[in-house]
């Protein structure tokens, strides 16, 4: 596997021809794209050729406007951190809304559908090379139980995001029964090796990976978790997820639905059993 920047792509502004200006990044011998490439994408400039950039005097409003779910809340010294769910299912710190690299008194949100603008920017470069490419569209989020940060793939288009390994062996012969790799997140993972924080290289690419490239799905909806159909295969439902919430944050959800549920039992015990709990 070989991961290398195109470099060279500088600032991008709302309406800006993404594909073009990774074209023009890809020209050089050394850059040009081949056949079985994933291009991995930062979602910054994802966000400012879609115009995402909005005034904001306060970011904290601009979380709130993006957060569909509350996860964990903590107070530190130098403000708050809320971890929630955002409108595109992400759960992260500051549902993705960013503050660096854009102009004073702005924030940056993430694309509104990350897949979508995967397919667009995918099959803008299928189109102009005639190669078969892939794109992963990712951002940088913390783990649970881990410390530092990571990319993800948020979007995804021609490429498969899964690498279900269910029904295989292993090296000794015995059969796998949960493994299913997150390969995209991989990719994302090692393209930020690259790509860098601070060095002004958005773009990245993979080569070698050629076998997680696939037909271009290009209808709109949930694509099957084989099939590659996006990144919202890699979300997990909050309903199975076995920590949904902060450790405080549960017990405060805990401590009111037993008190309902106390409340509830009372009253349904008769007016004796209702005046002595409240005694």
């Amino acid at each position: 596997m070989h991961v290398f920047v195109l470099a060279g792509i500088g600032e991008v502004r709302a309406g800006d021809d993404l594909a073009a200006l990774i074209l023009a990044a890809a020209e050089s011998p050394a850059a040009r794209l081949a056949d079985g490439d994933i291009l991995a994408v930062t979602s910054k400039i994802v966000s400012k050729a879609e115009g995402r950039q909005v005034a904001a005097t306060d970011r904290e409003q601009a979380i709130t406007d993006e957060t569909v779910r509350v996860v964990a809340t903590r107070v530190y010294p130098g403000g708050v951190t809320r971890i929630v769910e955002n409108r595109q299912g992400l759960v992260m710190a500051a549902a993705g809304v960013d503050a660096s690299n854009t102009a004073d008194g702005t924030v940056l949100l993430l694309p509104v559908d990350p897949d979508a603008s995967a397919r667009a920017l995918c099959t803008a470069l299928r189109a102009r090379t005639g190669l078969r490419l892939g794109v992963l569209i990712t951002d940088t989020v913390g783990r649970p139980w881990r410390e530092g940060q990571t990319d993800i793939a948020i979007g995804a288009a021609g490429v498969a995001v899964l690498d279900d390994l269910r029904g295989t062996t292993d090296a000794s012969g015995r059969q796998l029964d949960v493994t299913v790799a997150a390969v995209a997140d991989e990719i994302a993972g090692a393209a930020d090796l690259v790509k860098g924080k601070t060095s002004g290289n958005p773009v990245a690419v993979v080569r070698g990976l050629g076998r997680l490239v696939e037909a271009l799905q290009l209808q709109q909806g949930p694509a099957p978790q084989d099939a590659a159909g996006g990144a919202s295969a890699l979300l997990r439902p909050s309903e199975t997820d076995m920590f949904r919430l902060g450790t405080a944050e549960a017990v405060a959800e805990g401590y009111a639905a037993g008190y309902a549920a106390g409340i509830a039992a009372a009253r349904a015990a008769g007016p004796v059993a209702e005046r002595s709990g409240r005694g």
